[in-house]
């Protein structure tokens, strides 16, 4: 969320190449209705990380991060700024950012950062994940569906954890492969669609399921039940 115009496009252009997927907001007012819907229901926020530019207009970016918090959203903020000081890190981490980025920065630090706290995010939650009748017990490495356990390779449950952990939200392919196999990992795309199928094949088809949903050229998302 940021009001500079090129700085805008730089970043969205630099993230989406990097496997991304991004929404855009320029002022606070329009960074909350993004993420918490106009509503501002509580813990509803539907994307995978934000990055906030401390000086929005209409409200600032600590107050936009104070109140996704104070709706129940935890997803993983970064907070970029102009002000380096050591007072105003230290605010921005009171209100709930997860990382604080100074400008100018490189946007190749940008990514690995996002990266960096997504990855973060995605284990330091609760430790029982619930999607209609899937449970996952991240701390028990168990898996259930209807209460009938179903068995997972390890890497097969980290990418379970990681839909389950961001049920509703398309996750692109870059974003799969640098939260399970961690960032400049060479998985080829086939490779990732075996895993995914495999999935498919233990926690969907024997349920008569179809929970996790191919988005074309894009990546995937885990679909709750309507």
């Amino acid at each position: 969320m940021e009001d500079d115009e090129e700085l805008l496009s730089a970043l969205a252009r630099h993230l989406e190449e990097d496997g991304f997927a991004v929404e855009l907001a320029r002022d606070g007012g329009e960074a909350l209705d993004l993420l918490l819907g106009p509503a501002g229901g509580q813990g509803t926020c539907r994307f995978g990380a934000v990055v906030l530019d401390l000086l929005l207009p209409v409200l600032n970016g600590r107050e936009v991060c104070h109140r996704l918090r104070a709706a129940g959203c935890w997803v993983p903020v970064l907070m970029a700024t102009a002000f380096g000081e050591l007072d105003d890190r230290l605010e921005g981490f009171h209100e709930g950012a997860d990382d604080y980025l100074v400008k100018p920065f490189s946007l190749a630090e940008l990514a690995v950062r996002l990266h960096a706290i997504m990855r973060r995010g995605a284990r330091a939650d609760a430790p029982m994940l619930v999607v209609d009748d899937l449970r996952l017990d991240v701390e028990a490495h168990r898996c259930w569906r209807g209460g009938t356990d179903v068995e997972l390779s390890p890497r097969e449950f980290d990418l379970l954890e990681l839909f389950m952990r961001r049920p509703g939200i398309v996750l692109t392919r870059g974003t799969i492969v640098a939260s399970v196999w961690g960032r400049g990992a060479a998985i080829s795309p086939n490779l990732l669609e075996q895993y995914v199928a495999r999935l498919r094949r233990k926690v969907d088809a024997p349920f008569g399921r179809a929970g996790i949903v191919t988005i074309p050229r894009v990546g995937y998302r885990l679909e709750p039940a309507r």
